[in-house]
């Protein structure tokens, strides 16, 4: 549905609700007609086919109700097409911006994101993203009328200041296939990240609902129930104590806005170096001045959060077979972690070189 489906993804992997993309009413006298049909029919350059997909999807609905291709439309049915991710209208212009494609067939491909790279135009950032990348590397021209239709069609996204792993359908199929993948939680999603203090628990799962901070609309927090958020599940386990930080598996079972940084800023462990929930400052330790060089000389090796999307799993949207990949930790965070591997061998700070 080239006008009617397009990605407008939160921040981060947040696929759980489901929006609005059209809604038509049919008319009084409209006689009985397959919805397939009808919607191919009323939908502006829209191919019968990819309105069965959605259908197949479970996202197209009437009257607030899941249909099959079957169902014929009566007189003043309402009908909507839900999907996880909001609809936006954005000119993507391609940029020959290099993309890490660590998997690629003709249906879709996965990169490995760098940090600072921005996943979709928006919120100021209207070049230099990776659509504007993947646009260039699929072929399209540099056309005034191009639009965000086949520049890639993006099912999730993580943080700009966030490395690593992030699937991309090249199809309608694909596209519908693991939006609805990431819809029932069924991607398999692994992130390293450090995290401030010694975590007493070798593993745990933090389930805590997360909302808007109302004090500041670009952090948020914990909610005490989920009327007032969504539910948000992560599994941690520790893969290395350095004392003052630990570096820690994340598990997402559920895909909230800030999910990881959020729920480890609540239980007490922030990530390292992460400014918007607390952890750009020394927060365990001691008072010595070479401590606190130390930690500056940590904060400049890697100038944003210790957070990297390591692993991605999921059903191949067309052969059905499971893809699992994995990922190198970058130079920033790679050189971070040696740095704290160094530290944690030492006796006192005197010895560190």
């Amino acid at each position: 549905m080239s006008d009617e489906i397009r990605e407008d993804l939160p921040f981060e992997d947040e696929q759980q609700e489901m929006f609005e993309h059209f809604r038509l009413v049919a008319d009084r006298g409209q006689s009985q007609l397959r919805i397939d049909k009808y919607l191919a029919d009323h939908l502006q350059d829209t191919s019968r086919n990819r309105v069965q997909l959605a259908i197949a999807a479970e996202y197209v609905r009437v009257n607030d109700k899941v249909v099959k291709a079957n169902y014929k439309v009566k007189p003043l049915d309402v009908i909507t097409l839900m999907l996880p991710y909001r609809r936006r209208g954005i000119e993507i212009k391609p940029e020959p911006i290099p993309l890490d494609i660590v998997y690629e067939d003709d249906d879709l491909l996965v990169v490995n994101k760098p940090a600072g790279l921005v996943v979709h135009p928006g919120h100021g950032n209207y070049s230099g993203t990776l659509v504007n990348a993947l646009a260039y590397y699929l072929g399209r021209t540099p056309d005034p009328e191009a639009d965000d239709e086949r520049m890639g069609l993006l099912v999730h996204r993580i943080d700009k200041d966030t490395s690593g792993l992030l699937v991309v359908a090249k199809t309608d199929v694909a596209q519908i296939d693991l939006a609805r993948q990431f819809f029932h939680h069924t991607i398999d999603r692994r992130y390293w990240a450090l995290v401030w203090g010694n975590i007493a628990e070798d593993e745990g799962t933090i389930d805590a609902p997360i909302g808007r901070d109302p004090n500041d609309r670009l952090r948020f927090k914990v909610c005490a129930d989920e009327s007032q958020g969504k539910r948000a599940v992560t599994h941690f386990r520790v893969l290395e104590r350095f004392g003052y930080v630990t570096l820690v598996e994340c598990i997402l079972e559920t895909g909230r806005t800030h999910q990881i940084r959020v729920h480890m800023n609540h239980i007490g462990h922030p990530l390292f170096n992460d400014a918007r929930y607390g952890g750009d400052r020394i927060l365990k330790g001691t008072l010595y001045t070479k401590y606190k060089q130390f930690i500056d000389n940590c904060f400049d090796l890697c100038p944003r959060q210790a957070l990297h999307a390591k692993t991605l799993g999921f059903i191949h949207p067309v052969i059905k077979k499971k893809i699992s990949l994995d990922s190198e930790i970058p130079s920033d965070m790679a050189a971070l972690l040696e740095k704290w591997r160094r530290y944690a061998g030492f006796n006192s700070l005197e010895e560190e070189d």
